[in-house]
């Protein structure tokens, strides 16, 4: 469980003093366990992997946002906690294992043509879980889907 891995981890942050290491630990810890609370009952894998995704991403949207602006010193720091926080999640797919996944979902699914996107992203995003960002599967399907036309 990521939760496990997250409070082992910050035991050895407290210790070799990583301040920003620590403080990513702290803000997952505590997304976890609003989402706990929430549910009001203990998370699974894969809704632990959900709040920590949720965290990445919220981490990339703001270092385009500070890339935007030109802050460059935060986009550093945005960096630092993103790969911190991306480390806790399971690998990312590559394009050719997204691709073949959607294709076999656009067949399993029978689709016909860009009316049935939202048949297939579904299909695929549950396959896939966290291990693939929504608009890169977003913009696989709609290319897979494109070709076939």
């Amino acid at each position: 469980m990521i939760s496990k891995k997250l409070t082992e981890d910050m035991k050895a942050a407290m210790k070799s003093r990583e301040k920003v290491k620590l403080s990513v630990i702290r803000m997952l810890l505590a997304d976890l366990k609003n989402a706990r609370i929430a549910a009001r009952e203990d998370l699974t894998e894969e809704q632990e992997e959900k709040v920590v995704a949720a965290y990445a991403k919220k981490r990339k949207e703001s270092m385009e946002t500070y890339e935007k602006a030109g802050r460059s010193d935060i986009v550093e720091k945005e960096q630092v906690e993103y790969d911190i926080t991306v480390s806790y999640l399971p690998p990312q797919m590559d394009e050719e294992e997204l691709k073949s996944l959607v294709m076999a979902k656009v067949e399993e699914a029978g689709a016909e043509s860009m009316k049935d996107f939202g048949r297939v992203m579904k299909a695929v995003m549950v396959e896939v879980g966290s291990r693939a960002d929504g608009s890169a599967v977003s913009a696989m399907v709609k290319r897979v889907m494109s070709e076939k036309d």
